[in-house]
Formats: C-alpha cells, sequence, structure tokens
C-alpha cells in the first residue's frame, strides 16, 4: 500500500474535500503515526477558513490525533513502531528563541509548529509529526477516548491547574459544551468544590452527575449573585464562545479570584476596572499544553475515570462531521474514525 486517504482544504474557505496521497515517511528527528481518530475541534476553522496567517495550502487540518507509531526517522531513540501516541496542538518548536528557553514552547517565536496548520494534521490515515510532539496514549483509553484530550481535554486540565484554586476551593465552570463538560469532570476529581453555571434548567441533572455540587441557570439568576452568596469563586473555567456570558460572571469572583478563558468568543469582554481592583481579581487565558501535559492530562482522566462524550463519524464524512460540530448541537465532540 503506497496511498494514504487524508481530507484536505486546498485553499482559504475552501470544501473539506477526500483524496489520495502518496504515504509520507518521516524525516529526521520524526515519527509517522498511523491514525485511529481525531478530535474536530472549533479551532479547525483558522485552516478553513484561511484564518490564521501563513498557512499554504493544501492543508489537511486536525490536532486532536490519536493513533499508533507506523515508522521512525533517524535519531528518534524514544519511540517505535507499535506505540499508542497522541499529538495535540503543539507539534514542535525552535529549541532557541526566548519562548523555548522558557520552555513556553507553544509560543515558538523561529520555528513553531502547529499541527493543522503549519503542518499537515489529522484528519488523514497518516501523519508526520516531531517526535517532540507525541504523548504516550496509556492503557484505559480508547483512540476514540483519547483524541480529544489531546486539546479540549488539555485545554481545560492545564488551566484548572494554572487557576491558582486548591481543593475544596470553590470553582466554577462556565458553559458545560465540548470543553465545559470536560472542565466539570476534571475540577470535581481535583477536589474542587464544583458549580456549572449554563442556561436553561434542563441541565442540572447531567451536570450533576459530571460531578458538578450545584448547578446555576444564568438564565433564571444572576450568576455573579448566586456566586457570591456561595461566598465567591477562587477561579472560574470560562468555557462559553460569549463575551457578554463571560462578562457576568466576573462579579462572582472571590477575593484574589482568577477567570479563566478558554473559550473563544467573537465578541468583547467589558469589565469595569474596579471591579478588578477592589477584589485583587484577574483575568487570564490558557491555550492547549505541550506533550507531556496531554500526558498528565491522559493519565488524571484514566485513574479518576474523566472522559470525553463523543460522536464518532467515519473520514470519508468528515465535511458533515466539522458542519456538526460549527452548528453547536454535537454532544460533545465530534471525532474521525479511520476504520475502513
Amino acid at each position: 500500500m503506497t496511498k494514504t486517504r487524508a481530507i484536505q482544504v486546498a485553499r482559504a474557505g475552501g470544501p473539506l474535500e477526500l483524496v489520495e496521497r502518496e504515504i509520507p515517511n518521516p524525516g529526521p528527528a520524526q515519527v509517522r503515526v498511523r491514525v485511529e481518530a481525531n478530535g474536530i475541534c472549533h479551532s479547525d476553522v483558522l485552516t478553513k477558513e484561511g484564518l490564521w496567517p501563513g498557512i499554504e495550502y493544501p492543508r489537511v487540518p486536525g490536532h486532536e490525533i490519536a493513533g499508533v507509531v507506523d515508522a521512525v526517522g533517524d535519531g528518534v531513540p524514544s519511540w517505535k513502531p507499535g506505540d499508542r501516541v497522541g499529538i495535540g496542538w503543539h507539534g514542535g518548536h525552535c529549541g532557541y528563541c526566548d519562548s523555548c528557553r522558557r520552555g513556553d514552547f507553544l509560543f515558538c517565536t523561529v520555528r513553531p509548529m502547529v499541527s493543522g496548520i503549519s503542518a499537515d494534521g489529522g484528519y488523514a490515515d497518516h501523519v508526520v509529526a516531531p517526535a517532540v510532539a507525541l504523548a504516550r496514549i496509556p492503557e484505559g483509553l480508547s483512540a476514540v477516548e483519547a483524541a480529544p484530550l489531546m486539546d479540549a481535554g488539555v485545554t481545560t486540565f492545564m488551566a484548572l491547574r494554572h487557576s491558582g484554586a486548591r481543593a475544596g476551593d470553590l470553582v466554577a465552570v462556565l458553559g458545560v459544551g465540548g470543553l465545559g463538560h470536560l472542565g466539570v469532570q476534571f475540577a470535581s476529581r481535583m477536589g474542587f468544590d464544583t458549580i456549572a453555571i449554563a442556561r436553561g434548567s434542563d441541565k442540572e441533572p447531567f451536570v450533576r452527575k459530571l460531578g458538578a455540587r450545584l448547578y446555576i441557570d444564568s438564565q433564571a439568576q444572576d450568576p455573579a449573585a448566586a456566586l457570591t452568596r456561595l461566598g465567591g469563586a477562587r477561579a472560574i473555567l470560562a468555557t462559553a464562545t460569549s463575551g457578554a456570558a463571560m462578562t457576568a460572571v466576573i462579579g462572582g469572583l472571590g477575593i484574589d479570584g482568577r477567570l479563566m478563558v478558554v473559550g473563544a468568543p467573537r465578541d468583547p469582554l467589558t469589565v469595569p476596572a474596579g471591579l478588578l481592583i477592589g477584589g485583587r481579581r484577574s483575568i487570564a487565558g490558557w491555550a492547549s499544553g505541550r506533550a507531556i501535559d496531554s500526558e498528565d492530562t491522559m493519565a488524571f482522566a484514566v485513574r479518576t475515570g474523566v472522559r470525553s462524550m463523543n460522536e464518532p463519524f467515519p473520514l470519508e464524512r468528515a465535511a458533515e462531521a466539522y458542519e456538526r460540530m460549527m452548528s453547536g448541537d454535537a454532544r460533545f465532540r465530534v471525532v474521525l474514525t479511520m476504520d475502513k
């Protein structure tokens, strides 16, 4: 077999199209992975619509990759064919710029590698990636379960890890969609007093099953006031894609509370300076993680039972799967599978 299937975007704004390509060979310090599953993430729109500067087309999207090492290039001592691995947003780095020297590889300014953007991603049977980008998938996770943890999972897990909250602190999760349903699970398993916030009373039984102690229906009450009555949140994980919804909860932060923004709303947050100054509140963002962060995320998920809820689609239905994700109707992550 010398051909592999891939879903490519031929031009910015173009359709997702199924093509056959030559199976790529790994170069030095690279690994080829036979993809078993790839999560469809909302940030794939950056590739689909050409919203990231400098994308070279045609390009294969996808940065929530789970599969098996198929071949290794020269200078790769740590991986062998048959190893189960995941690849996330971080696809490599230069090792020389200021960001890399600080360990902030995601913000490499010399030679950043972003899976599915600056290099072909996982909407394909095979993908080649730098060996440093690979995360080992532990026993207990299937490929479909592991794939969404490569971005949605590591983003929410690491944002909570760096939120400043400690076990027992009140932590709220705003939104219970593709990111939020993982955020609620991670927050509760980390030992936080977890509160879920969303619109509509119908979501309460669901979020309680995920591990939330309480549910706040933002249509029925002021979420900031509700959090204040509970003593104020040490952290709020904002997964919703609404700047207005994020703005509405900031007043519910307690002293030294932090809003961790992982959702990407198009409308801006509007925050009175006094609200930040008076309570020493802060707003921070978080983006994905490195390979070791993905390994930590998956290991924690296996130990504590955190699982993504997924809708699988075969690779040849990638265009349909992408539209399902973009519609907001997916419950909760859409995952491509490569079985023929």
